[in-house]
């Protein structure tokens, strides 16, 4: 198997709700059916789906709780971490941490989508980041 990730999915309870908020962070998408919303992100694809159908697919049993996986989003400056917080919250996301230096020597916060999924904002200056968005690790 190749080491790749090419799509996630997050479950959403309001499927618009979850759309406009990444719209209103700049991440627009494509919805082939109105049932589900692709996002580009990068090399792979962000989806937004139905939070039910989503674990009906996935054969697993929705307890509702915290999914145990949280998104990341590295950027190249402690000064774009709170400028990313910012546009979250703005956006109707909330913050769950406000950016802080890290006991690992960067910088992070992190802000929960409004359907919970958190998403960490981190500046780690031992990754830099490629003109084309990418990180590789050293």
């Amino acid at each position: 198997m190749e080491r790749r990730i090419s799509l996630i999915t997050l479950g959403t309870t309001d499927l618009d709700r979850s759309r406009a908020f990444y719209e209103a962070l700049g991440w627009s998408g494509e919805s082939p059916d109105g049932e589900v919303v692709f996002i580009q992100a990068g090399g792979m694809v962000l989806a937004l789906w139905d939070r039910a159908l989503l674990a009906a697919d996935s054969e697993v049993v929705d307890a509702g709780g915290w999914g145990g996986i949280t998104l990341a989003h590295n950027v190249r400056s402690p000064d774009e971490v709170d400028a990313v917080l910012a546009e979250a919250e703005a956006a109707g996301g909330t913050i769950a941490r406000s950016g802080a230096v890290a006991e690992w020597g960067g910088y992070t916060g992190v802000f929960h989508d409004p359907d919970g999924h958190p998403w960490e904002v981190a500046h780690n200056p031992g990754w830099p980041i490629a003109d084309d968005g990418t990180i590789h690790l050293p």
